[in-house]
C-alpha cells in the first residue's frame, strides 16, 4: 500500500493547463489532477505512446477531439473518458479531471503532433 499526501504532489503549469502529479513508486499506475482552461494543446494534438489514460471529470465541461476523425466527444462533470495509448487527441473547455494512467505516465512517452 502507498499513501500520497496532497502536500507531496508536484504542481506544473503551461499555456492553458495546470495540474498536480502525485509521486508514486508504482510503475504500473500513477495519478494526477489536471485543469484545462481553453484548448490543450494550443495547436495540433498530443499522444501518449506508453500508457492508457482514464479521465474522471471532477468539474466543468469540455470537448475531446481525435486526430483524423470528425468525431468529437462533449463531456461534463461526472463523465469518464478512456484514452488508449497511441491515440492522438486534444481538449478544449474549462474542466478539472482526476487522471490515473497505466502503466505509469512519464514525460518521455508524451508527444505533441501536428
Amino acid at each position: 500500500m502507498e499513501y500520497i499526501k496532497k502536500s507531496e504532489a508536484e504542481f506544473y503549469s503551461g499555456d492553458g493547463y495546470s495540474g498536480m502529479d502525485y509521486p508514486c513508486q508504482d510503475k504500473d499506475i500513477n495519478f494526477a489532477v489536471i485543469n484545462i482552461n481553453g484548448r490543450s494543446p494550443k495547436s495540433g494534438y498530443q499522444v501518449n505512446t506508453g500508457c492508457k489514460e482514464l479521465l474522471y471529470i471532477i468539474s466543468g465541461s469540455g470537448t475531446l477531439y481525435k486526430k483524423d476523425s470528425e468525431d468529437v466527444i462533449k463531456f461534463n462533470q461526472g463523465d469518464v473518458i478512456i484514452i488508449d495509448k497511441n491515440e492522438c487527441y486534444a481538449f478544449s473547455g474549462n474542466f478539472e479531471a482526476g487522471v490515473p494512467c497505466t502503466p505509469a505516465w512519464t514525460s518521455e512517452q508524451h508527444e505533441y503532433v501536428d
